[in-house]
């Protein structure tokens, strides 16, 4: 992998600019620029005065109000609900594949997806944060909002080379360790891996209260398998390889990468994750645009989808 590329696109970048990733539980208010927090906190930022009813924080209470008005009023405060999010980028083996169809492996489509995301949340003023994974659990930089956060995991991200098995489940259980404010979390991975480990991490995650985004990156050829002839198909992660005549079971294998997807598609929609799967062959800044403009159609239609 060329270690000059940087993954900002300028033509992704533009295609998405006016648009917007939204939190759908972590933030309640607008998501543009500052974001003020429904949910009220302590020495945060004081918003206006309320009278006391039963049951509220005496702690609160306004007592130079009190001796003006003699009427007891509780101090609200507003938080900045800024949403932390952490982009967990799948940097095994398997994402090396590059078709032929496709202008980038996805690897590298998955990093330019990553980058392009992340500049749109710093424009929101989000913190951003990335952990790479493999086989064990990577490099983790905590979300930040600092202008530099992005180059910065734009350069982590290029000078990482995927060579090794997959093993997302594990890595996800230990996050919950690891990231211990709650935030939102995008997995970018083809999802090549147990995935019954992938479901119990991220079911822990979201019972500590984090938002999951799944984003599946995949390559046409995985797809459809559109070799013709004899084939030496090898596991790109392990030692594994088969001799085979694709023509043979081309149909039985099509068939099952799409029980395969929409299996993926059910799970993640019955146990609360956002789910969108990517192709490398289609253009980066389509998608995406198209992915958010959805999402954001689907906040206000709570019963549509994307």
């Amino acid at each position: 992998m060329a270690t000059s590329r940087t993954y900002s696109d300028p033509d992704v970048i533009a295609q998405i600019a006016d648009l917007t990733l939204r939190s759908r539980r972590l933030a309640e208010g607008a998501i543009s620029g500052q974001h003020r927090s429904p949910f009220h906190g302590f020495n945060i930022e004081f918003a206006a005065y309320r009278e006391y009813t039963p049951g509220d924080d005496l702690r609160r209470l306004d007592w130079r109000v009190f001796a003006r008005s003699d009427r007891h009023y509780i101090k609200q405060y507003e938080e900045e609900s800024n949403v932390r999010v952490t982009f967990v980028v799948d940097a095994s083996a398997s994402m090396n594949y590059k078709g032929s169809r496709a202008a980038l492996a996805k690897f590298d489509y998955a990093s330019t997806l990553v980058v392009s995301l992340a500049m749109l949340l710093s424009r929101q003023q989000d913190p951003v944060g990335l952990v790479l994974f493999d086989e064990e659990a990577g490099q983790l930089l905590p979300p930040s909002a600092t202008q530099a956060q992005v180059t910065v995991m734009s350069q982590i991200l290029q000078k990482c080379t995927p060579a090794r098995r997959t093993e997302l489940g594990g890595l996800l259980r230990s996050l919950t360790d690891r990231i211990r404010r709650r935030g939102f979390l995008v997995v970018v991975s083809d999802l090549f891996t147990d995935l019954e480990s992938v479901y119990d991490g991220l079911d822990r995650l979201r019972f500590l209260g984090h938002e999951v985004l799944v984003m599946q990156v995949l390559d046409r050829d995985e797809l459809e398998l559109p070799f013709d002839g004899p084939t030496v198909f090898k596991d790109i992660e392990g030692d594994e390889q088969v001799f085979a005549e694709p023509g043979a079971f081309r149909k039985a294998y099509q068939g099952a990468i799409r029980e395969f997807l929409a299996e993926v598609r059910r799970e993640c929609g019955a146990r609360g994750y956002d789910h969108v799967a990517l192709c490398t062959d289609d253009h980066l800044g389509d998608s995406l645009a198209r992915f958010l403009r959805s999402r954001e159609d689907s906040a206000h239609n709570p019963g549509g989808r994307y």
